[in-house]
Protein backbone atom coordinates (compact mmCIF):
# COMPACT_ATOMS: atom_id res chain seq x y z
CA UNK A 1 0.00 0.00 0.00
CA UNK A 2 1.44 3.36 -1.01
CA UNK A 3 1.58 5.89 1.82
CA UNK A 4 0.00 9.27 1.18
CA UNK A 5 2.31 12.24 1.51
CA UNK A 6 -0.53 14.03 3.32
CA UNK A 7 -0.55 11.55 6.19
CA UNK A 8 0.75 12.64 9.59
CA UNK A 9 4.43 12.61 10.43
CA UNK A 10 3.85 12.85 14.19
CA UNK A 11 2.46 10.35 16.68
CA UNK A 12 1.27 10.64 20.27
CA UNK A 13 1.13 7.45 22.37
CA UNK A 14 -0.76 7.51 25.66
CA UNK A 15 0.47 5.41 28.57
CA UNK A 16 -2.33 5.87 31.13
CA UNK A 17 -0.76 4.17 34.14
CA UNK A 18 0.51 6.05 37.16
CA UNK A 19 1.15 5.33 40.81
CA UNK A 20 -1.64 7.64 42.00
CA UNK A 21 -3.78 10.40 40.55
CA UNK A 22 -2.55 13.89 41.45
CA UNK A 23 -5.16 16.11 43.08
CA UNK A 24 -5.46 18.40 40.02
CA UNK A 25 -5.35 15.68 37.33
CA UNK A 26 -8.31 15.02 35.04
CA UNK A 27 -6.33 13.10 32.40
CA UNK A 28 -7.39 9.56 31.41
CA UNK A 29 -5.20 7.61 33.84
CA UNK A 30 -5.22 4.26 35.65
CA UNK A 31 -3.66 4.42 39.15
CA UNK A 32 -1.80 1.22 40.03
CA UNK A 33 -0.53 2.05 43.53
CA UNK A 34 2.68 3.44 44.96
CA UNK A 35 4.57 0.13 44.59
CA UNK A 36 3.51 -0.56 41.01
CA UNK A 37 6.07 -1.86 38.53
CA UNK A 38 5.06 -1.60 34.90
CA UNK A 39 7.46 -4.35 33.86
CA UNK A 40 5.52 -6.99 35.84
CA UNK A 41 1.99 -5.55 35.80
CA UNK A 42 -0.58 -7.67 33.95
CA UNK A 43 -2.66 -4.55 33.32
CA UNK A 44 0.27 -2.84 31.62
CA UNK A 45 1.11 -5.92 29.54
CA UNK A 46 -2.51 -6.23 28.39
CA UNK A 47 -2.68 -2.54 27.48
CA UNK A 48 0.53 -2.76 25.46
CA UNK A 49 -1.03 -5.61 23.47
CA UNK A 50 -3.99 -3.35 22.74
CA UNK A 51 -1.64 -0.62 21.58
CA UNK A 52 0.04 -3.10 19.26
CA UNK A 53 -3.35 -3.95 17.74
CA UNK A 54 -4.23 -0.31 17.18
CA UNK A 55 -0.88 0.74 15.77
CA UNK A 56 -0.69 -2.38 13.60
CA UNK A 57 -4.10 -1.70 12.05
CA UNK A 58 -3.21 1.87 11.03
CA UNK A 59 -2.37 2.74 7.41
CA UNK A 60 1.42 2.76 6.92
CA UNK A 61 3.84 5.65 6.47
CA UNK A 62 5.28 8.15 5.92
CA UNK A 63 8.17 8.02 8.43
CA UNK A 64 7.50 9.83 11.69
CA UNK A 65 9.54 12.92 12.44
CA UNK A 66 8.24 13.27 16.03
CA UNK A 67 6.93 10.83 18.63
CA UNK A 68 5.60 11.83 22.05
CA UNK A 69 5.05 9.19 24.75
CA UNK A 70 2.83 10.79 27.39
CA UNK A 71 0.58 9.82 30.24
CA UNK A 72 -0.02 9.06 33.00
CA UNK A 73 3.50 8.11 33.93
CA UNK A 74 5.32 6.46 31.00
CA UNK A 75 8.37 5.97 33.23
CA UNK A 76 6.47 3.09 34.86
CA UNK A 77 7.52 1.17 31.75
CA UNK A 78 10.86 -0.58 31.58
CA UNK A 79 13.42 0.16 28.87
CA UNK A 80 12.59 -3.07 27.01
CA UNK A 81 8.91 -2.10 26.86
CA UNK A 82 9.74 1.35 25.49
CA UNK A 83 12.09 -0.19 22.91
CA UNK A 84 9.31 -2.59 21.88
CA UNK A 85 6.82 0.29 21.55
CA UNK A 86 9.18 2.34 19.37
CA UNK A 87 9.87 -0.74 17.25
CA UNK A 88 6.11 -1.05 16.65
CA UNK A 89 6.00 2.52 15.34
CA UNK A 90 9.11 1.98 13.27
CA UNK A 91 7.72 -1.18 11.69
CA UNK A 92 4.37 0.45 10.88
CA UNK A 93 5.49 3.91 9.77
CA UNK A 94 9.25 4.17 10.00
CA UNK A 95 11.15 6.66 12.14
CA UNK A 96 12.79 9.43 10.13
CA UNK A 97 16.51 10.09 10.67
CA UNK A 98 16.85 12.62 13.47
CA UNK A 99 13.27 12.09 14.66
CA UNK A 100 12.45 13.81 17.95
CA UNK A 101 11.29 11.15 20.41
CA UNK A 102 10.00 12.61 23.68
CA UNK A 103 9.06 10.70 26.81
CA UNK A 104 7.48 12.06 29.99
CA UNK A 105 9.23 11.00 33.18
CA UNK A 106 8.34 11.27 36.86
CA UNK A 107 11.37 12.46 38.87
CA UNK A 108 10.92 9.71 41.47
CA UNK A 109 10.97 6.90 38.89
CA UNK A 110 14.26 7.78 37.22
CA UNK A 111 17.32 5.61 37.73
CA UNK A 112 20.52 5.53 35.70
CA UNK A 113 19.84 2.04 34.33
CA UNK A 114 16.34 2.82 33.05
CA UNK A 115 17.43 6.16 31.64
CA UNK A 116 20.28 4.55 29.71
CA UNK A 117 17.82 1.95 28.39
CA UNK A 118 15.33 4.58 27.23
CA UNK A 119 18.12 6.49 25.53
CA UNK A 120 19.42 3.36 23.81
CA UNK A 121 15.88 2.58 22.62
CA UNK A 122 15.76 5.91 20.80
CA UNK A 123 14.30 8.38 23.30
CA UNK A 124 16.23 11.63 22.80
CA UNK A 125 14.08 14.18 24.61
CA UNK A 126 12.70 14.08 28.17
CA UNK A 127 9.81 16.01 29.69
CA UNK A 128 10.38 16.02 33.44
CA UNK A 129 7.25 16.58 35.55
CA UNK A 130 8.79 18.71 38.29
CA UNK A 131 5.73 20.97 38.90
CA UNK A 132 7.33 22.62 41.97
CA UNK A 133 10.51 22.55 44.04
CA UNK A 134 8.75 23.08 47.36
CA UNK A 135 8.13 19.80 49.17
CA UNK A 136 5.06 21.18 50.95
CA UNK A 137 3.45 22.33 47.71
CA UNK A 138 4.24 19.01 46.05
CA UNK A 139 2.61 17.03 48.85
CA UNK A 140 -0.40 19.36 48.83
CA UNK A 141 -0.86 18.65 45.11
CA UNK A 142 -0.67 14.87 45.60
CA UNK A 143 2.77 14.46 44.04
CA UNK A 144 5.07 11.66 45.23
CA UNK A 145 8.46 13.17 44.50
CA UNK A 146 10.57 15.74 46.35
CA UNK A 147 12.89 18.57 45.38
CA UNK A 148 15.84 16.22 45.87
CA UNK A 149 14.29 13.74 43.42
CA UNK A 150 14.09 16.47 40.76
CA UNK A 151 17.71 17.53 41.26
CA UNK A 152 18.88 13.91 41.18
CA UNK A 153 16.87 13.26 38.00
CA UNK A 154 18.41 16.27 36.25
CA UNK A 155 21.90 15.12 37.25
CA UNK A 156 21.16 11.68 35.77
CA UNK A 157 19.86 13.24 32.53
CA UNK A 158 23.05 15.22 32.14
CA UNK A 159 25.25 12.24 33.00
CA UNK A 160 23.45 10.16 30.35
CA UNK A 161 24.13 12.85 27.75
CA UNK A 162 20.46 13.68 27.15
CA UNK A 163 20.84 17.33 26.25
CA UNK A 164 17.23 17.84 25.14
CA UNK A 165 14.98 17.97 28.17
CA UNK A 166 12.28 20.14 29.70
CA UNK A 167 11.16 21.07 33.18
CA UNK A 168 7.38 21.22 33.66
CA UNK A 169 6.28 23.73 36.32
CA UNK A 170 2.82 24.74 37.57
CA UNK A 171 1.89 28.18 38.80
CA UNK A 172 -1.22 28.84 40.87
CA UNK A 173 -0.84 25.83 43.17
CA UNK A 174 -2.59 26.19 46.54
CA UNK A 175 -0.24 27.76 49.04
CA UNK A 176 2.04 29.28 46.39
CA UNK A 177 3.25 32.80 47.24
CA UNK A 178 5.41 35.26 45.28
CA UNK A 179 8.31 34.45 47.62
CA UNK A 180 7.98 30.71 47.02
CA UNK A 181 7.66 31.39 43.30
CA UNK A 182 11.01 33.23 43.34
CA UNK A 183 12.56 30.17 44.97
CA UNK A 184 10.99 28.00 42.27
CA UNK A 185 12.52 30.17 39.54
CA UNK A 186 15.89 30.34 41.34
CA UNK A 187 16.04 26.55 41.61
CA UNK A 188 14.85 25.92 38.07
CA UNK A 189 17.43 28.27 36.58
CA UNK A 190 20.20 26.77 38.74
CA UNK A 191 19.61 23.48 36.87
CA UNK A 192 20.19 25.18 33.47
CA UNK A 193 17.19 23.66 31.68
CA UNK A 194 17.20 24.04 27.88
CA UNK A 195 13.38 24.10 27.92
CA UNK A 196 10.71 25.05 30.47
CA UNK A 197 6.98 24.40 30.17
CA UNK A 198 5.10 26.68 32.53
CA UNK A 199 1.41 25.94 33.10
CA UNK A 200 -1.14 27.81 35.14
CA UNK A 201 -3.16 25.50 37.38
CA UNK A 202 -6.38 24.28 35.78
CA UNK A 203 -8.86 22.49 38.01
CA UNK A 204 -10.75 19.85 36.06
CA UNK A 205 -14.16 18.52 36.95
CA UNK A 206 -14.38 15.61 39.42
CA UNK A 207 -10.80 16.07 40.63
CA UNK A 208 -9.83 16.23 44.31
CA UNK A 209 -9.11 19.94 43.93
CA UNK A 210 -12.53 20.44 42.34
CA UNK A 211 -14.22 18.80 45.31
CA UNK A 212 -12.15 20.78 47.80
CA UNK A 213 -12.92 24.02 45.96
CA UNK A 214 -16.67 23.33 46.23
CA UNK A 215 -16.21 22.59 49.94
CA UNK A 216 -14.25 25.81 50.51
CA UNK A 217 -11.16 23.85 51.52
CA UNK A 218 -8.87 25.01 48.70
CA UNK A 219 -6.94 28.25 49.13
CA UNK A 220 -5.65 29.38 45.73
CA UNK A 221 -3.48 32.44 45.03
CA UNK A 222 -5.52 35.42 43.76
CA UNK A 223 -5.73 35.56 39.98
CA UNK A 224 -3.87 38.88 39.88
CA UNK A 225 -1.06 37.40 41.97
CA UNK A 226 -0.77 34.39 39.68
CA UNK A 227 -0.66 36.67 36.62
CA UNK A 228 2.12 38.71 38.22
CA UNK A 229 4.07 35.53 38.98
CA UNK A 230 3.75 34.39 35.35
CA UNK A 231 5.02 37.78 34.19
CA UNK A 232 7.95 37.45 36.59
CA UNK A 233 8.73 34.01 35.18
CA UNK A 234 8.70 35.38 31.62
CA UNK A 235 11.10 38.11 32.67
CA UNK A 236 13.54 35.83 34.46
CA UNK A 237 13.48 32.99 31.95
CA UNK A 238 13.95 35.47 29.13
CA UNK A 239 16.95 37.02 30.89
CA UNK A 240 18.45 33.50 31.10
CA UNK A 241 18.17 33.10 27.32
CA UNK A 242 15.02 30.98 27.25
CA UNK A 243 12.85 32.45 24.49
CA UNK A 244 9.09 32.31 24.95
CA UNK A 245 8.06 30.68 21.70
CA UNK A 246 4.53 29.72 22.83
CA UNK A 247 2.23 30.87 25.63
CA UNK A 248 3.43 28.16 28.04
CA UNK A 249 6.81 27.24 26.49
CA UNK A 250 10.32 28.67 26.81
CA UNK A 251 13.43 27.29 25.13
CA UNK A 252 17.05 27.98 24.36
CA UNK A 253 17.77 28.29 20.61
CA UNK A 254 17.29 24.90 18.93
CA UNK A 255 15.40 23.36 21.87
CA UNK A 256 11.75 24.11 21.02
CA UNK A 257 9.53 21.03 21.11
CA UNK A 258 9.02 20.00 17.49
CA UNK A 259 6.15 17.67 18.34
CA UNK A 260 4.06 20.34 20.06
CA UNK A 261 4.67 22.74 17.20
CA UNK A 262 2.83 20.21 15.01
CA UNK A 263 -0.31 20.88 17.05
CA UNK A 264 0.14 24.65 17.16
CA UNK A 265 0.94 24.84 13.45
CA UNK A 266 -2.29 23.12 12.41
CA UNK A 267 -0.60 19.87 11.36
CA UNK A 268 -2.06 16.36 11.57
CA UNK A 269 -0.94 13.62 13.93
CA UNK A 270 -1.63 10.03 14.85
CA UNK A 271 -2.97 9.40 18.35
CA UNK A 272 -2.82 5.96 19.97
CA UNK A 273 -4.15 4.66 23.26
CA UNK A 274 -6.81 5.35 25.84
CA UNK A 275 -8.23 8.87 25.60
CA UNK A 276 -5.90 9.89 22.75
CA UNK A 277 -7.13 12.05 19.88
CA UNK A 278 -5.77 11.88 16.34
CA UNK A 279 -6.19 14.34 13.50
CA UNK A 280 -5.93 12.91 10.00
CA UNK A 281 -7.09 14.53 6.74
CA UNK A 282 -9.48 16.95 8.43
CA UNK A 283 -11.05 14.36 10.73
CA UNK A 284 -10.61 14.01 14.49
CA UNK A 285 -10.90 10.63 16.20
CA UNK A 286 -11.18 10.51 19.98
CA UNK A 287 -10.74 7.24 21.82
CA UNK A 288 -12.66 6.35 25.02
CA UNK A 289 -11.10 7.62 28.26
CA UNK A 290 -11.47 4.38 30.27
CA UNK A 291 -9.58 1.11 29.93
CA UNK A 292 -12.75 -0.93 29.42
CA UNK A 293 -14.12 1.60 26.94
CA UNK A 294 -10.88 1.61 24.99
CA UNK A 295 -10.81 -2.20 24.81
CA UNK A 296 -14.42 -2.31 23.58
CA UNK A 297 -13.70 0.42 21.02
CA UNK A 298 -10.60 -1.39 19.80
CA UNK A 299 -12.47 -4.65 19.23
CA UNK A 300 -15.71 -3.03 18.04
CA UNK A 301 -16.75 -0.62 15.27
CA UNK A 302 -14.28 2.06 16.49
CA UNK A 303 -16.71 4.93 16.42
CA UNK A 304 -15.75 8.32 17.80
CA UNK A 305 -14.80 9.95 14.50
CA UNK A 306 -15.95 13.55 14.39
CA UNK A 307 -17.59 14.89 11.21
CA UNK A 308 -15.20 16.45 8.67
CA UNK A 309 -13.95 19.80 9.89
CA UNK A 310 -15.88 22.69 8.35
CA UNK A 311 -14.10 25.73 6.91
CA UNK A 312 -15.25 27.77 9.91
CA UNK A 313 -13.98 25.16 12.39
CA UNK A 314 -10.69 24.89 10.51
CA UNK A 315 -10.19 28.65 10.68
CA UNK A 316 -11.04 28.75 14.39
CA UNK A 317 -8.57 25.95 15.09
CA UNK A 318 -5.77 27.54 13.09
CA UNK A 319 -6.34 30.92 14.74
CA UNK A 320 -6.51 29.65 18.31
CA UNK A 321 -3.52 27.34 18.04
CA UNK A 322 -1.49 29.66 15.80
CA UNK A 323 -1.84 32.65 18.11
CA UNK A 324 -0.35 30.58 20.94
CA UNK A 325 2.98 30.87 19.11
CA UNK A 326 5.19 33.93 19.47
CA UNK A 327 5.21 34.45 15.70
CA UNK A 328 1.42 34.41 15.54
CA UNK A 329 -0.40 33.84 12.24
CA UNK A 330 -0.32 35.15 8.68
CA UNK A 331 -3.91 36.00 7.70
CA UNK A 332 -3.25 35.65 3.99
CA UNK A 333 -1.92 32.13 4.54
CA UNK A 334 -4.91 31.31 6.76
CA UNK A 335 -7.27 32.41 4.00
CA UNK A 336 -5.42 30.22 1.52
CA UNK A 337 -5.44 27.21 3.86
CA UNK A 338 -9.20 27.60 4.35
CA UNK A 339 -10.02 28.44 0.69
CA UNK A 340 -11.42 31.83 1.72
CA UNK A 341 -11.39 35.10 -0.25
CA UNK A 342 -7.88 36.59 -0.03
CA UNK A 343 -9.14 39.74 1.72
CA UNK A 344 -11.66 38.00 3.99
CA UNK A 345 -9.42 38.16 7.04
CA UNK A 346 -7.75 41.52 6.46
CA UNK A 347 -10.39 43.66 8.25
CA UNK A 348 -10.49 43.12 12.00
CA UNK A 349 -13.58 43.39 14.17
CA UNK A 350 -13.96 46.39 16.52
CA UNK A 351 -13.13 44.13 19.49
CA UNK A 352 -9.83 43.07 17.92
CA UNK A 353 -9.08 46.67 16.95
CA UNK A 354 -9.54 47.51 20.62
CA UNK A 355 -7.18 44.70 21.60
CA UNK A 356 -4.60 46.21 19.23
CA UNK A 357 -5.12 49.68 20.72
CA UNK A 358 -4.65 48.27 24.22
CA UNK A 359 -1.37 46.64 23.22
CA UNK A 360 -2.60 43.06 23.58
CA UNK A 361 -2.54 42.21 19.87
CA UNK A 362 0.01 43.26 17.27
CA UNK A 363 -1.18 43.75 13.69
CA UNK A 364 1.67 44.13 11.20
CA UNK A 365 0.54 43.76 7.60
CA UNK A 366 -1.00 40.31 7.26
CA UNK A 367 0.50 39.14 10.56
CA UNK A 368 -1.37 38.90 13.86
CA UNK A 369 0.39 37.99 17.08
CA UNK A 370 -0.10 38.35 20.80
CA UNK A 371 2.15 40.91 22.46
CA UNK A 372 4.58 39.87 25.19
CA UNK A 373 3.93 39.74 28.04
CA UNK A 374 0.55 41.53 28.09
CA UNK A 375 -1.02 39.73 25.14
CA UNK A 376 0.01 36.34 26.46
CA UNK A 377 -1.22 37.34 29.93
CA UNK A 378 -4.69 38.21 28.61
CA UNK A 379 -4.72 35.63 25.82
CA UNK A 380 -8.11 34.21 26.85
CA UNK A 381 -9.73 37.58 26.20
CA UNK A 382 -8.08 38.02 22.81
CA UNK A 383 -8.81 34.47 21.68
CA UNK A 384 -12.46 34.87 22.68
CA UNK A 385 -12.57 38.03 20.57
CA UNK A 386 -11.07 36.07 17.67
CA UNK A 387 -13.87 33.49 17.88
CA UNK A 388 -16.50 36.25 17.81
CA UNK A 389 -14.75 37.73 14.77
CA UNK A 390 -14.96 34.37 12.97
CA UNK A 391 -18.68 34.13 13.82
CA UNK A 392 -19.27 37.45 12.08
CA UNK A 393 -17.15 36.47 9.09
CA UNK A 394 -19.38 33.45 8.50
CA UNK A 395 -22.67 35.17 9.31
CA UNK A 396 -24.94 35.92 6.32
CA UNK A 397 -23.31 38.68 4.31
CA UNK A 398 -19.99 38.21 6.08
CA UNK A 399 -16.65 38.46 4.27
CA UNK A 400 -16.32 34.67 4.13
CA UNK A 401 -19.21 34.61 1.64
CA UNK A 402 -17.70 37.04 -0.89
CA UNK A 403 -19.01 35.57 -4.17
CA UNK A 404 -16.54 37.56 -6.24
CA UNK A 405 -13.86 35.15 -5.10
CA UNK A 406 -13.27 32.06 -7.22
CA UNK A 407 -11.08 29.36 -5.68
CA UNK A 408 -8.27 28.14 -7.94
CA UNK A 409 -8.93 24.85 -9.67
Amino acid sequence: MMASSSQPRSAYVHIPFCHRRCFYCDFPVVPLGDRADGTTSRSVAEYLRWLAEEIGSSPPGPPLSTVYIGGGTPSLLGAAQVAWLLALLDNQFGLAPGAEITMELDPEDICAEHLAGYHAAGVNRISLGAQSFDNGLLAAAGRRHSRQDIETAVALLKAEGLSRWSLDLISGLPGLTPALWEVTLDTALSLSPPHVSLYDLTIGEATVFDRWLEQGRLCLPPEATTATMLDRAAERLGAAGLRRYEISSYALPGHACRHNRTYWGGGDWWGFGMGATSSVAGRRLTRPRTRGGYQAWLHGPRDGTHPPTSVKERLEDLLITGLRRSEGVNRQQLAQQCSLPPKALMTLSPRLERDCAQGLLCCEGPYLRLSQPQGFRFSNQVLADCLLWVEKLFAPGGAAHDTSFVAPA
